[in-house]
């Protein structure tokens, strides 16, 4: 049976305080939406609909940047999730198959609840997920008769003996396309807030006959996001998950509670990881590498045996080879570094490439950028590439080759050939004491001055 994803994404989010729509916000340096996204990638559903509303054109370019087949309808007016839903009746017009009902600013829905929902729906005509909240509080609870959910009764309105119940309604749904459209139809808005509630759906669907259930999942998995008191939980939340899988996969974590995985973030088995170290997005490490404290990598491909600080940044583009090795205060960007390589202290290297063995001096600079275009450097093999060299770009410098400390290489520097560019050293016998002399007096004729000055001030 084919699947579509209808993700609700309208919200304006007023509880968040900020000029940015609540499914933005990131977790994990991704959107709230994007999570929601990724769980029903699960289904590989057939269509993607993305309900949008406050800031659409930004929803919209986030969705799509994940993934380009989402399709983004607007909600002009909020008027209950029952409405949202019939916003993607039109995207869904030639549709023949399940919808599942996601929504996203609920970023922990799990991959294998989804397709426990998809599986449910072979048997039954609409699928609720629920949970079990170790403080049921005010949420709706889904009265059960075997495997059939019977009703959902809001907190205000069930029995003492209903309010017992502890199984509650998250609002997730999973219906036939058609079916789910022709319920919703039918859903009216006598209510307090004068909304469309999608669960409503449910007490239609027994009135025609239909079939209900409910699945469940851990209550974390529900965790909505609604204020930043809450984003902040559920980034917590993120990371704990995260650092207990890298640990469980055989990576060591010195002080786990101080690194910062991303939500794509890759750790092959026998890596150390020391104290706070953060990873951004699309940074993959593989096996036996050891990433050194205070060290932030993003955007970057870490090879088996490479080692990665302390205190250095690998931006995007980074691709490190087997045994590289990046040290204190280093940055790489947009650069490949071969088997070997070396850039131990002080050092920029961008839009570059690195032969294998070759070493990089402490303060080198690969001078990238012209004010307009990025330029490329290319150094060789088994290269020795001295202190405080400035490579000005497009520049080559070739195997075996070397620049000499303090240079400035601004021409090609071919095989087995030593470059030193840089002024020639002459000594001046007596000259520092007569220079210094010369600025005590200056010194001493300036504060005679000041004091004048003061001095007139004050009469």
């Amino acid at each position: 049976m084919s699947t579509a994803l209808v993700i609700l994404a309208a919200g304006m989010g007023t509880r968040m305080n900020s000029d940015l729509p609540k499914v933005l916000h990131k977790i994990a340096g991704a959107p709230l939406l994007v999570h929601a996204m990724k769980s029903g990638a699960a289904v590989e559903p057939e269509k993607l609909v993305v309900v949008a509303g406050h800031g659409a054109e930004l929803v919209s370019k986030a969705a799509k940047a994940w993934d380009d087949r989402a399709e983004v309808v607007l909600q002009d007016e909020q008027k209950g999730t029952g409405h949202a839903v019939l916003m993607a009746r039109d995207a869904l017009a030639d549709f023949e198959g399940d919808v599942i009902v996601l929504y996203g600013d609920t970023p922990f829905i799990q991959p294998d609840t989804i397709e426990r929902m998809a599986e449910a729906r072979a048997k039954h005509d609409v699928v609720i997920l629920g949970f079990e909240p170790e403080d049921p509080a005010r949420y709706g609870r889904l009265i059960m008769e075997g495997d059939q959910l019977q009703r959902i009764v809001e907190y205000k309105d069930a029995s003492a003996a209903e309010r017992a119940i502890t199984l509650c309604n998250s609002g997730l749904v999973a219906a036939d396309a058609k079916v789910l459209f022709e319920l919703l139809d039918q859903v009216g808005n006598d209510n307090a807030a004068g909304e469309y509630y999608l669960p409503d759906i449910v007490a239609i669907a027994q009135d025609r006959g239909l079939s209900a259930t409910a699945v469940t999942c851990d209550p974390a998995e529900t965790l909505g996001v609604n204020a930043r008191a809450e984003l902040a939980e559920a980034e917590a939340l993120f990371q704990a998950r995260a650092r207990a899988e890298a640990l469980e996969n055989g990576v060591t974590l010195q002080a786990p509670e101080t690194v910062f995985f991303a939500h794509d973030t890759y750790v092959g088995r026998d890596t150390v990881i020391e104290p706070n170290v953060v990873f951004g997005p699309g940074v993959t490490i593989e096996s036996g590498a050891e990433i050194r404290a205070f060290s932030h990598l993003e955007g970057c491909h870490v090879s088996q045996g490479a080692q990665v600080g302390p205190y250095a940044r690998l931006r995007p583009g980074a691709e490190l080879a087997e045994k590289v090795r990046i040290g204190n205060f280093v940055e790489v960007k947009n650069a490949v570094l071969d088997e070997g390589a070396k850039v131990n202290h002080l050092s920029y290297i961008g839009d570059a490439t690195v032969g294998a063995a070759t070493n990089i001096g402490a303060g080198t600079i690969t001078c990238n950028y012209d004010g307009v275009l990025k330029h490329r450097t290319e150094i060789g093999n088994h290269a020795f590439i001295g202190s405080n060299t400035m490579l000005v770009a497009p520049v080559k410098v070739g195997n075996r080759a070397m620049t000499g400390s303090g240079s400035v290489i601004t021409k090609d520097v071919e095989a087995d050939a030593l470059a030193v560019a840089r002024a020639r050293q002459e000594n001046k016998p007596g000259f520092a004491s007569k220079l210094y002399d010369m600025l005590l007096a200056k010194k001493a004729k300036r504060d005679a001055a000041k004091a004048t000055e003061k001095s007139e001030g004050n009469q």
